[in-house]
């Protein structure tokens, strides 16, 4: 079921470790459907040169499997936890993506630096404080911080992205990465200095009306 959300939730998954966000069986990335409120998320532990997508499960807003073989990942209830209190929001993307992390691990969020900071996440990247792993702790911990953002640094554990589609989610954790270690290497030779906020407004409003093609 859901053979077009489920291509493109396996595709995205497969492009966690070409963009080196992963590592082994680490990360994880979701989709919902919109007609059926059903997700498909990756299963448990299962190396990406080996996953499928019929090895992808569909479960409903409280987990129950509604098609799959394999165990779901162990973040399910942190994603279904967002869709359930984020209606907008199409597709998760969990990752431990190294120089994002690194700020999570520090509690620090990643402030605008950057135009690209700006243009995609209209302002700073947040930290949410730290929740244990494996059931709702997290993605409440989410809801309450990342505010208007697409990323949030979860401290001690790593980065979560959002979009309304898993691909969009997925460019937000790719993005949050190559802002990160930018931002990181430039620390280490000096002290960068935010964009002013209404440069980062005038930005952030410019690249969600005028960037890419028309549709």
């Amino acid at each position: 079921m859901l053979e077009e959300l489920r291509q493109e939730v396996w595709e995205m998954n497969l492009e966690l470790p070409k963009n080196g966000l992963v590592a082994w069986t680490s990360g994880n990335v979701s989709g919902r459907d919109r007609e059926t409120g059903y997700v498909v998320i990756k299963p448990s532990g299962v190396r990406y040169e080996e996953l499928k997508p019929g090895d992808l499960v569909v479960v409903d807003l409280v987990g129950n499997i509604i098609e799959g073989k394999l165990k779901p990942s162990v973040d399910t209830l942190t994603h279904l936890y967002i869709y359930r209190h984020r209606p907008e929001v199409g597709g998760v993307v969990h990752t431990h993506s190294t120089y994002a992390t690194s700020f999570a691990l520090l509690g620090e969020p990643i402030l605008p630096y950057l135009t690209a900071i700006a243009d995609e996440f209209g302002g700073p990247i947040p930290v949410g404080d730290y929740a244990p792993i494996g059931g709702e702790e997290i993605g409440k911990e989410i809801i309450r911080s990342i505010g208007a953002s697409r990323a949030i640094l979860m401290k001690n554990h790593g980065v979560f992205t959002i979009g309304p589609t898993p691909t969009e989610a997925l460019k937000a954790a790719v993005m949050v990465e190559d802002v990160a270690r930018t931002v990181y290497l430039a620390i280490l030779l000096g002290k960068p200095e935010p964009i002013p906020r209404e440069e980062v407004i005038r930005g952030h409003r410019r690249y969600m009306d005028k960037y890419g093609q028309e549709k």
